[in-house]
């Protein structure tokens, strides 16, 4: 009877450690698929490799790509007056405009689900 016993709490602790260990897995797994914001003048733009790159308020820069289901929202200064669209069919992103870029990351990559173009038609370039 006490080696059953001792079984069985050896068989719990392990069942717990094995929950925990799964419970940690799966909340790291949902918080890389979260979305993220990240505000900043755009530096440079790649359309060949659908790449951006954002320097925020702080000279961090951070390359951030776009896909096909990206959208863009532009405000009626930017000169084009998109309301909504698709980032493949918008036009009107240029170096050193304000950008806000609602983003997912997997694996170290960033990609741009939503951008929203706040800049003027004349926005200053980015200061080196």
């Amino acid at each position: 009877m006490l080696l059953l016993t001792k079984r069985f709490r050896a068989l719990t602790l392990v069942a717990g450690l094995f929950a925990l260990v799964a419970t940690l897995t799966l909340q790291s797994a949902l918080a890389s698929d979260m979305f993220k914001d990240i505000k900043g003048v755009v530096k440079s733009i790649d359309k060949g490799t659908k790449t951006m790159v954002v320097q925020t308020a702080d000279g961090t820069e951070k390359t951030i790509k776009w896909t096909g289901d990206t959208t863009v929202e532009a405000g009626k200064d930017t000169g084009k007056a998109v309301a909504k669209g698709s980032m493949d069919a918008y036009d009107g992103l240029k170096e050193g405009a304000k950008v806000t870029v609602k983003y997912t990351e997997k694996g170290g990559e960033k990609t741009a689900v939503a951008i929203k173009d706040a800049s003027k038609a004349t926005a200053k370039a980015v200061t080196q």
